[in-house]
């Protein structure tokens, strides 16, 4: 009874019918989507509710979150390249400014705040056995002022030792090496070839080389001591 209602080749063709009736869907949903996207350029508002929202996700510098909120400029104008390119280029250039204005409406209530967030990230590098040097370089690529990178990293010889024996506890070198079950005979100076080696990954770290030499030549009772109140601090 079923095969006289529904014919074999009728029920055998329903998928084909069904995969075109997702495609269609599928392209209308495209099509609302390309028409939001090349409506009127993001407003200030909406630009100011897009800072919240990335930055209830993600801490941020005031160069960091420049740089998210320019980039949804800069989809919008590449969504509405189709129109007046004089017009888009000027609702872009207007919105980028209406970027800058909510950036600084967030520094200035301290919602974004480059000291703490340079100070937090410091102090978390260098617990995990980054240079002075290596961490100054990270917080300069995100927009951290020089005298802001002076004041979080002040000069203190003592955290940068401990920051390299961070470094070589991870890399089991020097007075973790034993540790590690590898050469235990040469734990005290090593071999000269062994000691270039380890020199080399400090250097290539950012770390001087009389730190270098002081995390090395280290008793390992003391290396892990230093460690563990540089993990505290």
């Amino acid at each position: 009874m079923l095969n006289v209602l529904f014919p074999r080749e009728v029920s055998a063709a329903s998928p084909a019918w069904h995969r075109v009736g997702m495609d269609n869907a599928a392209k209308t949903n495209a099509a609302r989507t390309r028409r939001r996207e090349t409506g009127a350029a993001p407003s200030q508002a909406a630009l100011h509710e897009a800072a919240l929202s990335h930055l209830a996700r993600y801490a941020a510098t005031e160069a960091g979150l420049r740089r998210v909120l320019d980039r949804r400029v800069d989809r919008w104008a590449r969504a509405a390249a189709g129109g007046d390119p004089e017009s888009v280029t000027q609702a872009a250039a207007e919105a980028k400014r209406a970027v800058r204005r909510v950036v600084a409406r967030l520094v200035q209530t301290g919602v974004v705040d480059d000291a703490a967030y340079a100070a937090a990230r410091a102090a978390g590098q260098l617990r995990s056995g980054r240079s002075r040097l290596a961490v100054a370089a990270g917080l300069a690529a995100r927009g951290i002022g020089a005298e802001t990178v002076a004041a979080v990293l002040p000069e203190d010889p003592e955290r940068e030792l401990a920051a390299a024996l961070a470094l070589a506890r991870r890399r089991r070198l020097g007075p973790f090496r034993a540790a590690s079950g590898e050469g235990a005979a040469d734990a005290g100076t090593g071999g000269a070839e062994t000691r270039r080696r380890e020199l080399g990954v400090l250097a290539r770290a950012g770390f001087a080389q009389a730190t270098a030499r002081r995390a090395l030549a280290m008793p390992a009772a003391a290396a892990e001591a230093l460690v563990v109140r540089l993990r505290r601090s």
